[in-house]
């Protein structure tokens, strides 16, 4: 039980000691995996490897968006509601 509980704090840095040892770290996020850092006791960020934040973020641009619409089984809907006339109700005050 104690194996895991170091391990589990293994990954983590107060701010003081990841900016002191900065080189460490980032080996450490390419080499072992995700680092968290800690400011006054709480996570405040986690420093990844590039390839994992590359891997878990995925950048959209507006020719995706495009892209997925074409692909919609919905494509040939026609979007534009119609125009409704509602009557307009005097306010009774």
């Amino acid at each position: 039980m104690k194996k895991s509980i170091a391990r589990r704090h293994e990954n983590r840095w107060k701010m003081e000691d990841a900016k002191a040892q900065f080189s460490r770290l980032a080996r450490l996020a390419r080499e072992v995996g995700p680092q968290r850092i800690t400011h006054r006791g709480r996570d405040a960020v986690v420093v990844v490897a590039a390839d994992e934040f590359d891997r878990i973020v995925t950048y959209q641009t507006g020719a995706d968006l495009v892209r997925i619409l074409a692909r919609s089984p919905f494509r040939e809907v026609d979007l534009e509601a119609p125009s409704v006339r509602s009557p307009v109700r005097e306010p009774e005050f």
